[in-house]
């Protein structure tokens, strides 16, 4: 079935412009979208997800009150929320695989909410920006006609995406909104930023930079973080990026160097590092086992006891 929007059918578009034009109220609660403060969210209770990385739970779950991901420049943030059952689905996508991503951000919705009577499919898709290279509007459409083309109804609510994510400052255009919130309760979507990003964020991230596909991190029933097993091969080549200054990092492994947030340097330089200290990802995933996070006591995530692997 089609992609909808204020319960009308949405006609596939061929550009975000053409999109646009035929939805303008988008524009207005995109406009309002922005404008909402950013809440930082700290770690109790938070399941972050990175890039390339995609999770879902329902509100009966007691580990998580909250899913996140920020970052995104050209990047969108796509949440997707089943209002019968309440589950919903938070995912980042880079545009590296979007036919194949959609149907398992859909799937991991449905399968949490088979019990439900009544409700619909709502989604939300923020992220990307007026960027030169149109990185963003690519994946802006690749993500609506991805979505159009499912077989269940899906109903389009928040769209703050590319050109009605921009901003102009000195001169440079840039995202408004980089992160988002998705309060697992009451389904509401925010900005949002995260100054955790855990557990194990060297090791997810070197999983995407070393070429990993979307991963689904979490189990909703046990209340468990899963990551991996992963595979890369040794590469010491990528020592040199160590040595190198901060703008040829940024021109050669960024699609928006002039608007990544200040960590980014810091964040590629500490998994190539990962990655160099563990040439072969074997050792960390003992007997071909996944690492698992449970809460602690304090909130955050820590390794799940050697039991909990059953």
């Amino acid at each position: 079935m089609p992609l909808f929007a204020n319960n009308q059918r949405i006609e596939r578009p061929y550009t975000t412009t053409e999109f646009f034009g035929k939805c303008p109220h988008f524009k207005k609660s995109a406009r309002s979208f922005r404008e909402r403060a950013a809440r930082t969210v700290g770690p109790q209770g938070l399941l972050y997800v990175q890039q390339r990385e995609l999770a879902a739970t329902t509100p009966a779950d007691d580990a998580v009150t909250v899913m996140g991901s920020d970052d995104a420049t050209t990047c969108h943030l796509v949440a997707l929320r089943h209002t019968g059952s309440g589950a919903a689905c938070l995912a980042h996508c880079d545009g590296s695989g979007t036919a194949r991503e959609v149907p398992l951000i859909v799937r991991a919705v449905t399968s949490l909410s088979s019990h439900a009577h009544g409700g619909r499919l709502e989604l939300h898709l923020v992220g990307g920006f007026d960027d030169d290279m149109r990185t963003s509007h690519n994946l802006s459409f690749q993500l609506l006609a991805a979505f159009d083309r499912q077989t269940e109804d899906i109903h389009l609510v928040t769209c703050c995406i590319s050109e009605l994510n921009d901003v102009v400052s000195g001169g440079t255009h840039r995202p408004v909104v980089y992160g988002i919130g998705v309060d697992v309760r009451s389904g509401d979507v925010f900005p949002a930023s995260f100054p955790s990003r855990g557990p194990a964020e060297d090791l997810r991230s070197a999983r995407t930079f070393a070429g990993g596909q979307m991963a689904n991190i979490y189990d909703a029933g046990r209340g468990l973080v899963r990551i991996g097993p992963c595979k890369w091969s040794p590469n010491p080549d990528i020592a040199f990026w160590l040595t190198q200054d901060d703008d040829t990092i940024l021109k050669h492994l960024s699609t928006s160097p002039l608007v990544e947030p200040p960590h980014f340097v810091q964040h590629i330089k500490s998994t190539i590092r990962f990655l160099l200290e563990h040439p072969n990802p074997d050792s960390l995933f003992p007997g071909g086992e996944p690492q698992l996070y449970c809460r602690s006591a304090e909130g955050g995530w820590e390794r799940a006891p050697e039991g909990m692997q059953q």
